[in-house]
Parts: structure tokens; C-alpha cells; sequence
């Protein structure tokens, strides 16, 4: 019964590549005995833990890095292809970081067995290993995605969604990779461990709405200290911790939470959110349960994870940056 239930799904829902015998390759474990001795579930956690000992934004990284992958084609390492018009040419990836990470997981583990672990799926395993070592809960993630061929600038571009798009697009965004309010006020929660070029920003400070005047919505004094790092007219590059609680901008908390329902979300769409009837009750929760944050956030990105996999297809060899 479970298996028929399952296949039906699978029939409803062509275009998603959910978990379950019926599904192909996706699975837990799916690289046991796949690597000669090298557990490559445990390498990948190990050279991200080596990253994140010397750079915290490791954390933030890899959790964007996933984001954006999955949001665009899919959860297939399209993001990291390089070349004149792919999508990290695309402005919405112009910030992405961490590639340089899972080249070196790369290019670690095809030394043992070559072509056996997808980049796809090492994005997947650095994103759930950064997010434990910010203070999430240790989460289970399926493996097994083939790595995409296609990467597109433009439909970066138009899948990822930008600072101001309103709270109702936002969950409708999600919704269309199988994500519900909830997941979509969760993974916003990211933002705990992230940070926001001034660009994102300054029409906020500066000229909301066109009208020349800052966001009423922004906490006096934050308007204040972003101001500061964003002067009017230079055109600077400078960054802004979306997490306003002093000392916890590296950690994996309700911070985040908090400091929005205070006015004080750097971003738009993070403020709106606090805000909005169809969200207040999930920030409320999250703000005021210490711990509920770290407990969700895994699951949520678990279930990003099993949207638009690949599972027939290519493992890139000896590099993550390029197709055979």
C-alpha cells in the first residue's frame, strides 16, 4: 500500500523527485561502500568543519549556496558551472559564495573514486554540515542527484527572488518548489547567519518607494547604524549582518526573529514578515520558542533538497566548475 501510494505520487508530481523506493536512486546512504573506505558523508563534513574553524560566514555560505542551486533547474549544481552567460553571471548570484569549498570536496574525493559523488550532492551534504556547526539540529539528507548540464544567467535572474518582492509572492514562489508558509518563513530564518549588501539596502535608507524618504517601517535606530555603513550617494559595497542581535550573527537562533518583530529586518521582505497576517504567526512561534528555529530549519532544507533532482544522468569528473 505504501509503495502503490508512493508511485501514484509520483505519477501526480512528475516534475519533483521525492524519496521513496519508487523514486529512483535518491535515498539515505546513498555513497555507503560507493568510495572504497572513505565515507564520503564524513570528508564532506570534515573539510567544511576545516572552513568553518577559519571563517564563519562558512555557515551562511553554504546555506545560500544550496538555496540558490535548488531554486534555479533544480537541486543540480547548475550554479557552479562557469562561463560568459551562466548563472553565476546573473545579478542575483553576483554574492554567492562557497564554489571554492565544494571544488575542493570535489576534487578531494575523485581522488578515491572518480565520478562517483555528484557536485549536486555535495552542495546538499556542505549545506546540512555548515548549518550543524551554526547551531541547527543534525538532519538526515537523501543523496544520489546527478549534476545538471544547463546554466543560464537569465533564468537565474528570474527564479531567485529579490530583497523587495511582497510577502505573498514570496510564499507563492516557494510553493512552486513544494515548500509551504511555514518552510518559507523557516528558511527566511537563514538570514540569522547572513549578510546584505548595501545595494539591497539603500533604497530603503534613502528613497523607499521613490518618494526620497527611508522605510517608516525600519527601527529608528537601526535606520541609523545602516545609514552609517551605507552613505548616501557613494555607491558603496559595504555589507550589513541581517541578524541584529549583537554576538549571535554566526549562530543558527532565534535572533533573527526577535529583532524583526523589533522593526529591525535589514532586508524588506525580512521586515514584511513580521508584519504580514500570513507569516506573524510563524515568526511569533519561532521568535519565542529558543530552539524551535534550530530543530525546523534542518527538515526544511531537507525537503528543498528533494525538488527538481536529477536522477538520471552525469557526475562531473574532476571538477565541479565545468561538464565533461
Amino acid at each position: 500500500m505504501v509503495k502503490a501510494s508512493c508511485c501514484l505520487a509520483l505519477g501526480l508530481l512528475l516534475i519533483m523527485a521525492l524519496v521513496g523506493n519508487c523514486y529512483g536512486e535518491l535515498r539515505l546512504g546513498y555513497y555507503a561502500g560507493k568510495c572504497g573506505n572513505i565515507n564520503v558523508e564524513e570528508a564532506v563534513f570534515y573539510i567544511v568543519k576545516e572552513h568553518y574553524v577559519e571563517e564563519k560566514d562558512t555557515v551562511a555560505d553554504f546555506v545560500r549556496l544550496q538555496f540558490h542551486d535548488c531554486f534555479v533547474r533544480g537541486c543540480d549544481a547548475s550554479v557552479l558551472l562557469e562561463g560568459p552567460d551562466t548563472e553565476l553571471r546573473s545579478e542575483r548570484d553576483s554574492t554567492v559564495a562557497g564554489m571554492d569549498i565544494v571544488e575542493e570536496i570535489k576534487v578531494t574525493l575523485d581522488k578515491y573514486c572518480p565520478g562517483v559523488v555528484s557536485c549536486a550532492d555535495i552542495i546538499v551534504l556542505g549545506a546540512r554540515s555548515a548549518a550543524y556547526l551554526g547551531g541547527a539540529y543534525w538532519y538526515d539528507v537523501e543523496t544520489g542527484r546527478k549534476d545538471g548540464r544547463v546554466s543560464i544567467a537569465a533564468e537565474a535572474q528570474s527564479s531567485l527572488p529579490g530583497p523587495q518582492i511582497p510577502v505573498a509572492n514570496a510564499i507563492q514562489l516557494f510553493a512552486q518548489h513544494g515548500l509551504n508558509t511555514e518552510d518559507f518563513v523557516v528558511l527566511l530564518g537563514c538570514h540569522t547567519v547572513g549578510t546584505s549588501h548595501c545595494p539591497n539596502i539603500e533604497n530603503r535608507l534613502y528613497n523607499f518607494g521613490g518618494f526620497g524618504k527611508s522605510d517608516p517601517s525600519i527601527n529608528p535606530s537601526l535606520l541609523y547604524e545602516l545609514q552609517q555603513i551605507c552613505p548616501y550617494g557613494q555607491n558603496s559595497n559595504n555589507q550589513a549582518f541581517l541578524d541584529q542581535t549583537k554576538g549571535s550573527e554566526f549562530v543558527m537562533d532565534n535572533g533573527f526573529y526577535l529583532r524583526i518583530l523589533e522593526g529591525k529586518g535589514v532586508l524588506h521582505i525580512d521586515q514584511m514578515m513580521a508584519y504580514d497576517p500570513l507569516t506573524y504567526g510563524y515568526v511569533q512561534s519561532l521568535a519565542y520558542n529558543p530552539g524551535l528555529f534550530a530543530a525546523k530549519i534542518g527538515p526544511a532544507m531537507r525537503k528543498m533538497a528533494q525538488y527538481g533532482v536529477i536522477l538520471d544522468g552525469e557526475v562531473r569528473l574532476g571538477t565541479c566548475k565545468k561538464v565533461r
